[in-house]
């Protein structure tokens, strides 16, 4: 299902949700897939005390330049965190733009079990606008009361070692129990032993086009 032909499309609510795809990120540009991420928040009322309030977009534009998506395919946008129901109009629309402009063939989303209501909006949102296209959930622990794992993309050590390096470029977010090595590696093998493979991401299956 992925190779050099795939447009794949990341929303992400928050700059540093790439937490739940970077492998499989890092696997598509190795396999020089076209790949756009887009966020929707810098996150500024999040940002900890001391901090410039644009650190989180500085950090995730390092962390997916070191995954190799190309710079001129990263935006981020400036909803307010945690305020995305109010903008879900918006929201909506700006979808149904980068429908247009990019055309993937698939997008990765927050999974449907995502209790944070910001993740919701862009799962919610991000279905109505791309439900002519595969989608799959990505995985965020810290915010799911369950969750579908029914597809898996596997990784090599590589690739594990590049999700490593590129969140750590998070600084900001070194406090975090899931921004942590030992957790990165722990869930990649606990997937990776679901899927049969040494690592592996997982996904919910959200949609699945096959033509």
């Amino acid at each position: 299902m992925i190779d050099a032909k795939t447009r794949a499309l990341v929303l992400a609510a928050h700059t540093d949700d790439e937490f739940g795809c970077a492998g499989t990120l890092a696997r598509l540009v190795e396999l020089e897939a076209e790949v756009h991420y887009v966020a929707l928040s810098r996150c500024e009322e999040s940002v900890p005390a001391g901090l410039a309030k644009d650190v989180l977009e500085l950090e995730c534009r390092s962390c997916l330049d070191r995954l190799g998506v190309k710079v001129g395919n990263v935006s981020v946008e400036k909803f307010r965190v945690r305020h995305f129901p109010s903008f879900r109009q918006d929201i909506l629309e700006l979808f149904v733009r980068l429908r247009k402009q990019i055309q993937p063939n698939l997008v990765f989303v927050p999974a449907s079990f995502d209790t944070h209501q910001d993740h919701r909006t862009v799962y919610e949102e991000g279905f109505r606008a791309f439900k002519t296209t595969s989608i799959l959930g990505y995985e965020l622990p810290q915010n799911l009361i369950s969750f579908s794992n029914s597809a898996f993309i596997t990784l090599e050590e590589r690739h594990l070692e590049q999700k490593v390096a590129a969140l750590n470029l998070y600084a900001s977010q070194s406090f975090r129990a899931y921004a942590g090595e030992s957790f990165i590696r722990s869930l990649a093998h606990v997937r990776g032993v679901q899927a049969g493979v040494q690592y592996a991401e997982a996904f919910e299956l959200i949609r699945l086009l096959v033509r």
